[in-house]
């Protein structure tokens, strides 16, 4: 099982987060500070998995991120590689060439799509073909939406003259 999932740039800015065990505000923040200060300090060419508190920490840095996620010691490492890169690929398809940016100012979307590869910290879809449906269907949901509110803001603009 993931126990949760950390995005943090290479200056430790901690850009998504998800949690699928319990932790307090307090303990949240004492973790991200722990593992920014452990993952950021390890050499490029040290393995991806650090064992921390009784648990293993797979990580894989694309670009200026660094994508983090917890789990049990005696979950397979390189599932959750894949997992990862999983998820960057989706990411790459959704924003063409995904970059810090894009996760700084769409993270509804990173979540959305985090959403649909794991459910309560186990993988949930595997097929990147049936997430980027998940996805357009749910922009184009926004999109209707949003067409729907400017109508009836036009129609009480009218009414209010």
């Amino acid at each position: 099982m993931i126990h949760f999932v950390l995005l943090i740039s290479r200056q430790g800015k901690v850009r998504l987060t998800k949690w699928y065990s319990p932790y307090s505000q307090k303990e949240r923040a004492k973790v991200i500070r722990e593992l920014s200060g452990v993952i950021l300090s390890r050499g490029p060419k040290l393995c991806n998995f650090v064992e921390w508190r009784g648990f293993k920490v797979v990580y894989k840095r694309y670009a200026s991120l660094y994508f983090c996620m917890c789990i049990d010691q005696g979950d397979n490492e390189l599932e959750i590689l894949q997992i990862i890169h999983h998820f960057v690929e989706i990411l790459d398809r959704y924003f063409g060439s995904v970059c810090e940016l894009d996760l700084i100012f769409n993270f509804h979307k990173a979540y959305f799509i985090l959403d649909e590869i794991l459910i309560a910290g186990e993988l949930q879809e595997s097929s990147k073909r049936i997430v980027a449906r998940l996805i357009d269907a749910q922009d184009s949901l926004v999109e209707i939406a949003k067409e729907q509110a400017s109508s009836l803001s036009n129609m009480i603009a009218q009414v209010t003259k």
